[in-house]
């Protein structure tokens, strides 16, 4: 296949090819780009803070949430493909092993995963952008389980939708 592909429609749109950074879609500059990834960060926790359907996982965060919000804000910047503002200050993300001390099942995941596409949809993000985000999210967030799920609890995301249907 050559680089001059015809398959794609005559009407290219921005929103037609998704860049290789999804940070691109979060301002027109770096520090645009930055504004727009802390105003993800705060969409979500405050999602999480003032919806009583996610009470569960708001139970499994502080308190006050300043510090949780600063630190998901520094490491979502290089992991949107901004600029490393978590490494130099923690070390290693070590998700896995940073989220061992709370117990996290596949409810904990599914809140988890709605508070961020309602906190993406509220950015109007193109949908496209969201659901490739929502996959590489949700492979993440699957991966912190490490508590098994109740008897009889439904498994996964099949009865929440990331697409918006």
């Amino acid at each position: 296949m050559s680089n001059n592909d015809s398959s794609s429609t005559s009407t290219n749109t921005s929103d037609d090819a998704q860049p290789k950074s999804p940070i691109l879609y979060f301002g027109d500059t770096p520090e645009d780009q930055q504004v727009g990834v802390r105003k993800l960060v705060d969409l979500f926790y405050d999602e999480m803070d003032q919806n009583p359907d996610f009470e569960r996982i708001r139970k499994l965060h502080p308190v006050h949430l300043n510090h949780s919000r600063e630190k998901f804000y520094l490491f979502l910047s290089g992991w949107l493909g901004g600029p490393d503002l978590y490494s130099p200050q923690f070390g290693h993300p070590r998700l896995r092993m940073r989220h061992m001390p709370f117990p996290i099942s596949s409810e904990d995941r599914d809140q988890w995963l709605l508070c961020m596409v309602n906190a993406l949809r509220a950015m109007q993000l193109p949908e496209k952008v969201i659901e490739g985000l929502m996959l590489s999210f949700f492979r993440t967030a699957d991966w912190m389980r490490n508590k098994p799920d109740p008897e009889g609890s439904a498994k996964g995301l099949n009865t929440i939708s990331i697409k918006g249907e």
